[in-house]
C-alpha cells in the first residue's frame, strides 16, 4: 500500500470515528464545514484524496487538528514524531512545499508546521473558526504575509501572530527561498 492510500484510508478512518465522537451527521459536518455531504461521503469511504484546504475546512469543523484526522494514534504524554512520518501537505513542481510536523489536542487542536515557498510561489488559506490564531518565524528568506487582503514583509529572524479567522496568504515576492515554521491553535469545538 502505498504512503497516499495509507493517508486516505486514515483519513477515512478518523473523519468517521471524530464525526462520531462530535455526534454530527453528515448534513450537520458538511454545513458546519462548507464540504459537501458527497465529498464527506468519498472522504469517509477513502475513494478520494481531498485537498489540502478541504482537510482543513473538516479538522476546523471538527475542532481537531488535521494531525488527528491524519494519525489517531495518540495518547501517550511524550509523542516522537520521526522525520519520515510528518506529513507533507502540499507542493509545487518548483519546490515549494509545507510539512506537517506534530499536533496535539489538549485544550485546542495546536499543530507545527515547516514551510518552504520558492520566489513567485504563494499558498492562499481559507478564514479558520474564529480564536484561531497563528504564530510563525521566518528562518530564511522575505515572507510577504497577506491578511485580509493587506501585505506584511516579514523577513529572516522576524516572527509575527495573527488572528487566522480572516483570508490569508503566504507569497514568495523575493529572489531567494523562504523557510519558516508556523504553530496554528484552533479553539476547541463547543
Amino acid at each position: 500500500m502505498s504512503d497516499l492510500d495509507q493517508l486516505t484510508q486514515s483519513l477515512a478512518r478518523n473523519l468517521k470515528h471524530w464525526r462520531g465522537e462530535r455526534g454530527f451527521t453528515l448534513d450537520a459536518l458538511a454545513a458546519r464545514s462548507g464540504v459537501s455531504r458527497g465529498m464527506i461521503i468519498q472522504i469517509e469511504q477513502a475513494r478520494t484524496n481531498p485537498s489540502v484546504g478541504t482537510t482543513v475546512k473538516l479538522a476546523d469543523a471538527l475542532g481537531v487538528s488535521i494531525t488527528t484526522l491524519l494519525d489517531y494514534e495518540q495518547g501517550a504524554q511524550v509523542r516522537i514524531v520521526p522525520p519520515e512520518q510528518a506529513v507533507r501537505m502540499w507542493s509545487t513542481s518548483t519546490g515549494s512545499s509545507t510539512t506537517l510536523l506534530v499536533g496535539n489536542e489538549r485544550g485546542g487542536p495546536l499543530e507545527l508546521w515547516s514551510w518552504r515557498l520558492m520566489p513567485g510561489d504563494e499558498s492562499a488559506s481559507d478564514p479558520h473558526p474564529d480564536g484561531t490564531t497563528e504564530l510563525l518565524h521566518v528562518t530564511a528568506g522575505e515572507l510577504t504575509l497577506v491578511v485580509d487582503r493587506e501585505p506584511h514583509a516579514v523577513p529572516a529572524g522576524t516572527s509575527a501572530t495573527f488572528e487566522a479567522n480572516v483570508p490569508h496568504a503566504y507569497r514568495n515576492d523575493g529572489t531567494e527561498v523562504v523557510e519558516l515554521l508556523m504553530a496554528v491553535s484552533v479553539p476547541p469545538v463547543r
